[in-house]
């Protein structure tokens, strides 16, 4: 009786966020977020004989913000005279993106995950999109029509039959499947790593699956419809950074996009994913930019407002503490004698390989900087843990504090640690500081903007702008370790060029659309528009550079110093 009534809980709680899952999207429906483009576009306008045909690959349709953006661009794009395919999952792929840990947050809800897939959104994610869709002149395209119930064993039997220490490193038809599969499991679990993880093993394996399933639906489509060009989301992950491969595998151009941190904005990149693109673009883009007292004003007044998120999508924290005697009081730092900053990352965010990383991972980083201030007590270190480690859209279930004392029972009375979930000011405590260590954070844009020196020792978009001090070793950064305290904030020219380049990627690299319209009690947006007239080209400036950005390859760049 014991068994059955335990049995008939865990059901239930199944059922229960079943049902709050379909709620959920019956509240999203009633509040029109959803657009309905049979309405907006009707079948009629779909332009049969385009001389492009462009792929839009949101795949998960339950993941709103990336299906509203890439079916808002993709009714443009018919507007100006292409034809639009949208690919949608049908409930098709054992894992997806829109598994997350906090969804399946006991052991049987993530049993029933590997048993059976995410069964429990399927409906409500598939289900809205496809009726958004239906009519249009969007054309919706199913991943299960794009392989078979024989693929689905194939592929299972794959995923079981590699050694699980082997899987990361699984490379299918030329694409880095496991490198991906890897990578979802990390953001699945909300960690930097698997290991030790309850479950990673089968889950790390429906991964595996999920890739290759994708991998072989996207080839498929690439076969029957010869695309020019693909526009997904992020450019990572399962199945994002599967398509991709794919598509540049095939030399079909790759459009990548992601909502900006400025609301309204969104950031569009070619060929490869914001992460790797923000690093690589040339600074010719923004250096010569028009420059004067008016737009100094206007990046001084937005990065001032970021300290709250007021003009931003997301905000890590409601009432952050300005007073900067409530962190002498809260942590006994001493702010008269030299402190040097320390900002963290999410540690399982965007695990992705760059080149120059001077470190095998941000863990392996903080622990190189706290042996070093650790031997020398005449420097304090403040470590600022990144909020959104326990407000983020994913919560990291590997918290950099438990790290670090795992290795260390006691710091040193020099070192200090703010956690995520303290509501003192981050800017606030970073400008106590001689200078500030980061490693891929973008703060690193804000610090310098206000004058404060920045090391980077990671791959920070603000690495290779001619602003930061960049290391590529470890024995480099032991150099520039050596050298602090520095003394000196940086030189006006300095800061000059730090605002132009925080102008250049708030103002300029996300694009502001006119079309879309945020909620304020969600975390996302809405399509904003009458009809099909509001998309054609010269309606929104913004909506008209990521156009041509996609079918002529012009630059993702909104000309900001110039139209506001």
């Amino acid at each position: 009786m014991v068994n059955f009534f335990k049995k008939y809980l865990k059901r239930s709680d199944f059922l229960i966020r079943n049902v709050r899952s379909l709620r959920r999207w019956q509240r999203l429906n009633q509040k029109g977020i959803y657009p309905s483009w049979a309405r907006l576009t009707p079948k009629a306008d779909r332009e049969e004989n385009a001389k492009i045909r462009i792929l839009m690959a949101p795949s998960v349709g339950g993941h709103v913000p990336m299906f509203n953006i890439e079916s808002l661009v993709g009714a443009a794009l018919v507007e100006r005279g292409a034809r639009v395919d949208i690919l949608i999952c049908d409930g098709a792929l054992p894992v997806c993106l829109e598994c997350e840990h906090v969804k399946f947050s006991t052991q049987g809800l993530i049993t029933r995950l590997i048993d059976k897939g995410p069964e429990m959104f399927c409906g409500s994610c598939f289900g809205p999109a496809e009726a958004a869709i239906k009519g249009s002149s969007l054309e919706l395209q199913k991943y299960s029509h794009y392989h078979s119930e024989e693929d689905r064993e194939k592929v299972k039997e794959i995923s079981m039959a590699i050694e699980y220490s082997k899987i990361k490193y699984f490379v299918y038809d030329g694409i880095a499947i496991g490198e991906h599969a890897y990578a979802g499991s990390l953001r699945f679990f909300g960690r930097g790593s698997l290991e030790g993880v309850a479950q990673s093993h089968p889950v790390l394996r429906r991964y595996l699956e999920a890739a290759l399933l994708s991998a072989i639906t996207m080839q498929r489509l690439i076969d029957s419809f010869n695309y020019d060009v693909v526009v997904l989301n992020h450019g990572i992950y399962v199945p994002q950074g599967i398509i991709a491969d794919v598509s540049r595998k095939n030399n079909v151009r790759v459009v990548t996009w992601n909502p900006g941190y400025k609301r309204g904005g969104f950031l569009f990149s070619h060929n490869d994913t914001y992460h790797h693109t923000m690093m690589t673009e040339p600074t010719s883009d923004w250096e010569n930019m028009e420059w004067d007292e008016r737009h100094d004003e206007e990046i001084t007044k937005y990065l001032k407002s970021r300290r709250i998120g007021a003009q931003d999508w997301i905000k890590f924290h409601n009432n952050p503490n300005f007073d900067k005697k409530s962190i002498v009081d809260e942590l006994g730092i001493d702010f008269s004698k030299p402190c040097i900053g320390l900002l963290t990352n999410v540690i399982w965010d965007a695990q992705l390989h760059y080149p120059a990383n001077a470190f095998i991972s941000m863990m392996d980083w903080i622990i190189d900087t706290i042996e070093f201030f650790i031997q020398r007590p005449d420097l304090q270190l403040l470590i600022r843990v990144h909020p959104a480690e326990v407000t983020g859209g994913v919560p990291s279930k590997e918290k950099v504090v438990n790290e670090i004392y795992k290795r260390y029972s006691t710091l040193p009375g020099n070192i200090f640690i703010i956690p995520p979930e303290s509501n003192l000011s981050t800017y606030v405590a970073m400008e106590q500081c001689d200078s500030v260590l980061i490693f891929g954070t973008k703060s690193g844009i804000e610090l310098t903007s206000l004058g404060i020196p920045v090391i980077v020792a990671g791959e920070a978009w603000i690495r290779g702008k001619g602003i930061t001090t960049d290391v590529s070793s470890r024995h480099d950064y032991k150099t520039q370790l050596n050298k602090l305290p520095l003394q000196n904030s940086l030189s006006d020219s300095q800061i000059l060029r730090a605002k132009k380049y925080a102008y250049h990627f708030f103002y300029r690299r996300m694009i502001p659309l006119n079309v879309v319209e945020p909620i304020e009690d969600w975390r996302m947006f809405k399509v904003g528009i009458n009809g099909s007239d509001d998309l054609k080209q010269g309606r929104d400036p913004g909506l008209d550079i990521i156009c041509n950005g996609i079918l002529n390859s012009d630059p993702f760049i909104y000309p900001a110093e110039k139209l506001i």
